[in-house]
């Protein structure tokens, strides 16, 4: 029984170690996922304010388009085929589409 209860007993300056490997364990979690995602947010956000006529754009939803007119609403006319036009929100336009081309180009260098 004495030796349940020796073993049960904590070393001093044991928590301080806990605590310290806790904050590591956030700071890693932060590193490695917020802050990416964060910047991603940002940089999607920028362009969806900086749209204009004339922009290749990929949606959300995967549609593929080219801005027609960009509106005071919130919302933009983008045109998928010719003589084809969808009224979407900024806020839905995912990527652009040139980006997105050249990342595909730019893995496929790495080959």
């Amino acid at each position: 029984m004495t030796q349940l209860v020796v073993l049960l007993d904590a070393a001093p300056g044991a928590g301080t170690f806990q605590f310290l490997l806790l904050g590591g364990m956030i700071l890693v979690f932060w590193l490695f996922m917020i802050r990416p995602q964060a910047k991603k947010a940002k940089q999607a956000k920028q362009f969806q304010e900086s749209m204009q006529k004339g922009d290749k754009i990929v949606t959300i939803a995967g549609i593929h388009g080219t801005v027609n007119k960009v509106n005071e609403d919130g919302t933009i006319t983008m045109e998928t085929s010719p003589g084809s036009y969808l009224k979407i929100e900024k806020s839905a336009v995912s990527i652009e589409w040139t980006q997105n081309i050249n990342k595909a180009v730019a893995v496929a260098d790495k080959k």
